[in-house]
């Protein structure tokens, strides 16, 4: 298309005329996300000519294929400068249904409270995509979202989720999401002046259909509304998004208590429906998991606290059905191979933690991955058991996955050494070791229960012949030098001296040794410490 000659047409135009221009280029365009930078200029004076159209009072068709053509548009950041004014700001923001700059929306009029047209309903669908994408393009625009009190408009609204089309609900909520994360000095204001958290609960109430049958507990969901229709779920996803943003924040009141546990009790709701698809059911999950992440460890209790249900297993008069999906989700994450670091440290955070405050899930879930040893003739890493993939974790490329992996393990051995090295070997173990000052044993510092975790008779019968380093019992192996000459075998002993000696003088290798508080040392400064007792370790 000539842009140039389309301008030209444009100026000339009347109402219907300017409809029918602009809707040609966006058939033209739909698909179009990359723009050719030497037709910059003209894209800011059609943005311009759009936004000159939508200042004045046209009809619902034309302001919708005005805005689409301005969403078009603003996919280019180079050319919304035209946009980011208070007035055209505030044109979207009416056409999207926001009052912006009002203090408080509870005594005004709703402003969904009407019935709007299917065309009027396009119109402002169209505005809040407009308005995601300028938002999320254009730091001028950010700011002026700001001045004009975008967040109370949003915020208003939310009041009205249960009246809601979907593709209204679902972008006024992306475009809250935006503003909260790509402004963080907002959110404040949105949760102690807006009451943005308690009202996106509610939105997330209303939208997983949540029955409470007790102060943070949600009526099992039957079998007819197990599976959450998609557009549900769309929705959702972003409210999920947006209270991530705002409760990333440490200070916290008890008034936010009843309000994280209400949280955590919806998203045991949300963990135990599906969605029409696996990925999406999974990603429901992932964004709970990252929401969990963000509550205090001590509102996980919710997660297990409720009556246990027909047919579900009693594990201490605790309902696990919400761990368990937790743990399914991270084998799943695990057995995927890919993205570890964003996709798999979050749950394994979660378990972590949860695990470290209370004694039911780290019972449970050590009774699931690290059950009573009995067959020990193959490495801990090999294999296909969940606790085989863990401790290949223990050894990945990504420091940050490593110690996540190896600090789960350790925390659901209560912290004990000996217990991590029983289950995992010494030789995967000691980066983990090494990092806490524990390569001489103990524990760690974190206070657990007593109750007694007894080996099984098939392992204390082999334990002795358990190779400590590897975990495992390994096959006798021939001793090299078993046909050697004496001769022969002080030349070798001398020969590997010597290469010793030359790695370490020419700083390859630095010889180090362990002091008795368990730290690493070169090996020179550990000859010369005293020996100390070690503290006998109680074991699990």
């Amino acid at each position: 298309m000539d842009l140039k000659n389309f301008l030209a047409q444009l100026d000339a135009a009347n109402e219907d005329d300017t409809e029918r221009l602009l809707q040609q280029y966006n058939r033209e365009n739909t698909q179009t996300f990359t723009f050719d930078q030497k037709e910059e200029t003209l894209r800011i004076k059609l943005c311009e000519r759009v936004l000159a159209v939508l200042g004045r009072q046209v009809q619902p068709p034309c302001q919708k294929t005005c805005l689409e053509t301005l969403r078009i548009l603003s996919r280019d950041k180079h050319v919304l400068a035209p946009v980011a004014t208070r007035e055209c700001m505030l044109i979207l923001a009416g056409m999207a249904r926001l009052r912006t700059g009002q203090e408080d929306g509870d005594d005004q009029e709703n402003p969904q409270g009407y019935t709007q047209s299917q065309e009027e309903e396009r119109v402002v669908v169209e505005a809040l995509k407009c308005l995601c994408n300028v938002l999320y393009n254009s730091p001028a625009a950010q700011q002026v979202s700001v001045d004009v009190h975008l967040d109370r408009g949003l915020c208003a609204n939310l009041r009205t989720a249960r009246t809601w089309h979907h593709e209204v609900g679902l972008f006024t909520l992306r475009l809250l999401f935006l503003l909260s994360a790509l402004r963080p000095d907002v959110r404040g204001v949105l949760r102690s002046k807006l009451n943005a958290v308690k009202l996106l609960t509610e939105v997330l109430e209303h939208t997983l259909s949540v029955n409470w049958v007790g102060p943070y507990e949600a009526a099992c969901p039957g079998p007819e509304v197990l599976l959450l229709p998609t557009d549900r779920n769309e929705r959702a996803m972003e409210a999920l998004k947006a209270l991530f943003n705002l409760t990333l924040s440490e200070a916290r009141n008890e008034e936010d208590q009843h309000q994280f546990r209400l949280i955590a009790a919806i998203l045991r709701h949300l963990l135990l429906l599906k969605t029409e698809t696996e990925e999406k059911t999974e990603e429901a999950h992932s964004h709970a998991v990252n929401l969990l992440n963000n509550l205090p460890v001590s509102c996980l209790d919710v997660l297990f606290d409720v009556p246990v249900q027909g047919g579900v297993d009693n594990h201490g008069g605790k309902n696990m059905e919400a761990v368990q999906v937790l743990l399914d989700f991270m084998e799943g994450r695990i057995d995927k191979g890919s993205n570890y670091k964003e996709g798999l440290t979050p749950v394994l955070s979660l378990l972590t933690e949860g695990s470290r405050c209370h004694r039911e899930i780290r019972r449970y879930i050590k009774a699931k991955v690290l059950p009573p040893l009995k067959d020990v003739k193959n490495r801990p890493e090999i294999g296909t058991t969940i606790r085989n993939k863990l401790v290949r974790l223990m050894t990945h490329v990504d420091m940050g996955v490593k110690q996540t992996a190896a600090e789960f393990l350790f925390v659901l051995c209560k912290e004990s050494v000996d217990n991590l090295l029983k289950y995992t070997g010494y030789g995967n173990a000691a980066g983990l070791l090494a990092a806490r000052g524990l390569l001489a044993g103990g524990r760690g510092d974190t206070q657990y229960s007593d109750d007694e975790d007894s080996d099984t008779e098939e392992y204390k019968s082999v334990k002795p012949f358990i190779n400590p380093i590897t975990g495992h019992i390994e096959e006798p192996m021939p001793n090299p030098i078993e046909e050697m000459t004496e001769e022969q075998k002080e030349y070798e002993a001398e020969k590997l001296a010597n290469m010793f000696v030359k790695l370490s003088s020419n700083n390859v290798i630095r010889p180090m040794g362990v002091r008795p508080d368990g730290t690493l040392a070169p090996l020179e400064e550990t000859l010369c410490d005293p020996p100390e007792e070690n503290p006998d370790s109680d074991s699990d």
